[in-house]
């Protein structure tokens, strides 16, 4: 009886460690796809290319099925293995990051329908430097973001929340030059706001990224730090926890 018990706790244990690892595994999926529609919204515009930024609005769908499956696999989870500790963060740490990259999946879309509105327009390329430049740095960092998930990585995740502040100053100075533009070519008024909004777009992505990083230290050490100052953060703050 011990025997068979003992068997019996051995094959639940595998079964739930496997449906945690498929809960990070089709995590990863969905992040693939997001970063994907994040390049191809911003080369939509980059290289006038509209069938391109159609086809990112039409896969924003996809994105937002791809967080309902996640979402009701953690609520399976959740109801009948009844998670504690590291588990139930995993669990609940998936279900935010989900959130995040469909929010993410969200503001690629937002960048194609502004890319085809400009190619349509044909208004020329003003801002487009900056674009590319900050599109190159929330893509990577959320390229980080995936990858200090998979890993757990928390030297990698504390990286980016710095990073994010870098984001942050280079889209207030980017938008600094369009707003001079704008006042003095009135002409350009209808195109450079829709790069502006792009450009939002783009900063809002590092910010979900930033997020996902946030939720990595919350899921190896179980600690907080959504509203804790990025100078406040260093490792030495993290030893002992978790």
């Amino acid at each position: 009886m011990d025997i068979t018990s003992d068997i019996h706790s051995q094959h639940i244990s595998r079964q739930f460690n496997q449906e945690l690892e498929e809960l990070k595994t089709h995590l990863m999926a969905m992040g693939g796809l997001v970063e994907k529609q994040v390049q191809d919204a911003v080369a939509a515009l980059l290289e006038s290319d509209s069938e391109l930024g159609q086809r990112v609005v039409a896969n924003d769908r996809a994105v937002n099925d791809m967080q309902i499956k996640i979402d009701e696999e953690c609520t399976q989870v959740l109801a009948r293995r009844q998670p504690t500790a590291s588990d139930l963060r995993l669990v609940l740490a998936v279900i935010r990051a989900a959130s995040d990259l469909e929010r993410i999946g969200d503001e690629a879309s937002k960048i194609a329908r502004n890319a085809i509105d400009l190619i349509d327009a044909d208004n020329g390329n003003r801002g487009f430097v900056e674009v590319r430049m900050i599109s190159e740095h929330v893509r990577r960092m959320v390229r980080d973001a995936l990858t200090s998930f998979a890993r757990l990585d928390t030297e990698l995740a504390l990286k980016l929340v710095h990073e994010d502040e870098e984001v942050d100053n280079e889209y207030k100075s980017a938008m600094r030059s369009l707003m001079t533009f704008m006042m003095e070519d009135a002409r350009s008024i209808s195109s450079v706001l829709s790069v502006m909004w792009i450009l939002r777009a783009l900063e809002r992505i590092g910010d979900h990224a930033n997020n996902l990083a946030e939720y990595v230290v919350y899921l190896v050490k179980g600690l907080d730090i959504r509203h804790t100052d990025p100078e406040d953060l260093d490792k030495d703050m993290l030893e002992g926890k978790g």
